[in-house]
């Protein structure tokens, strides 16, 4: 591992110079066509290779309705010209919220839903576009603040998190008939979300969220949902399988984390001699089974953002508070293609989307085309760039590359606010939003 430094490689060479020293491969080309070609998800044939990630912002109603704020950031980005606009976590349960602002899907919110959508679509139409809209499900499990403090729900006890909230010994963990029930609330929220007009969802497995805590409960002790990675994986597929059946008009995808970075047994996709390498053995098994319930793209990430959040976003500074991790971004942004590559090798008909690449700047196009090209990835994502910059897709399909002075700064400004419980957007390229921001506790006037 390098030292860690802030991004200093303005030309091409500069970048590859310092992959070379690092000892790492990066994949380049000058030619970022690959990235504009179509590509066949679900049946459906998209025009181009590039998808917004989904990034949670902390601007609904306190009932879960999205705002005008919402209703902005997603026609931008629709209008933008990603093939995927893939929405952020939505909770399917009041205590599940990681934000009194987040997102929640339910009956109350549904019209409100079903107009941001119209909107979406209408901004999307208007611009030429017809992008497949996918919304993430997701519990917050142990990261779960409904009310603004933490309210933990764990899935089992790890050493390694607990402390970050100053847990005891003893706090009881959820048990199965409530696992069991909470299956139902995503069926709910599945159902709702097809009626309002998603084309699919995602059941969240990532980010040390309940669904990905579950798939790292080795230690959880007589319960069909710990020890072997059939319990572990059971809450995923299960949910899955029954949300394929209810609607099975949805796309079915789950954004998964292979790579947790917390030592055995408390991570997945560990390996348990060294919790800083991956064991890919586990997450391709269940890669398998998810393909077996019919998932039709797969969205991977790495790392929990509350324990080493480098892992899963190579950033030039951490949120305040945060911690400067002990490798140079270049490792990271090289380890999340090794690994993309090695799944999108390992299931050559799944579309693998590619992630982390955000710290690249304006070298992201020519390495995500590259990595395209070589058949690392099927389609390339970004998340924290797109709050950066919603047009990249469009920009780059007209310029045939991207504006360094446009893109994300990974500066960890949109993180922090999101841990604050504020309206996330890109502190450095969006400094106006219309109308006020919305208060703890209180809701804003309006309709999205």
């Amino acid at each position: 591992m390098a030292a860690h430094e802030e991004f200093s490689l303005p030309g091409r060479d500069d970048l590859l110079d310092k992959a070379r020293a690092l000892g790492v491969e990066i994949p380049y080309t000058d030619d970022v066509s690959a990235l504009l070609t179509p590509v066949q998800v679900a049946g459906r044939t998209l025009p181009n290779r590039m998808v917004v990630l989904p990034m949670e912002a902390a601007d609904a109603e306190t009932d879960g309705a999205p705002t005008p704020i919402t209703a902005r950031r997603y026609e931008r980005l629709a209008a933008g010209g990603a093939s995927i606009v893939w929405f952020e976590a939505t909770a399917v349960t009041p205590e599940g919220r990681s934000n009194p602002h987040q997102l929640m899907l339910r009956a109350e919110t549904r019209a409100a839903f079903k107009r941001l959508v119209g909107r979406v679509r209408k901004a999307a139409r208007a611009a030429g576009r017809d992008p497949l809209l996918i919304l993430q499900l997701t519990h917050s499990g142990r990261f779960a603040k409904p009310e603004g403090l933490p309210q933990p729900v764990l899935a089992h006890r790890n050493p390694f998190l607990d402390g970050l909230l100053s847990l005891p010994g003893n706090y009881p963990l959820i048990n199965d008939e409530t696992l069991q029930a909470l299956q139902d609330r995503y069926l709910a929220a599945a159902r709702l979300a097809h009626e309002v007009g998603f084309d699919g969802v995602d059941v969240k497995a990532c980010h040390g969220y309940l669904v990905s805590e579950l798939l790292a409960s080795f230690t959880r002790r007589d319960s069909a949902y710990g020890g072997s990675l059939t319990n572990r994986s059971r809450f995923l597929l299960e949910t899955l399988a029954r949300i394929g059946d209810d609607a099975p008009g949805l796309v079915l995808t789950s954004r998964l984390s292979v790579f947790d970075s917390i030592p055995s047994p408390f991570g997945f996709g560990v390996d348990a001699d060294d919790p800083a390498r991956e064991d890919l053995t586990e997450p391709v098994m269940l890669i398998r089974k998810l393909i077996a319930s019919k998932i039709a793209l797969l969205s991977f990430s790495a790392g929990i953002p509350a324990y080493k959040p480098w892992y899963g976003r190579p950033f030039d500074k951490p949120a305040p508070g945060g911690v400067t991790p002990d490798e140079h971004p270049l490792e990271g942004v090289a380890r999340l293609l090794r690994i993309s590559g090695l799944l999108q090798c390992e299931f050559p008909d799944l579309p693998v989307v590619g992630t982390g690449m955000s710290w690249l700047r304006q070298h992201f196009p020519h390495v995500a085309a590259a990595a395209v090209a070589s058949r690392m990835m099927s389609l390339a994502g970004q998340g924290r760039g797109s709050l950066a910059r919603p047009d990249w897709p469009g920009a780059l399909a007209r310029d045939g590359g991207l504006a360094p002075d446009r893109a994300c700064t990974t500066c960890s400004l949109c993180s922090k606010h999101l841990r604050e419980g504020k309206p996330v957007r890109c502190l450095v390229h969006d400094n106006r939003l219309p109308g006020p921001a919305p208060r703890p506790g209180g809701r804003r006037s309006g309709k999205a």
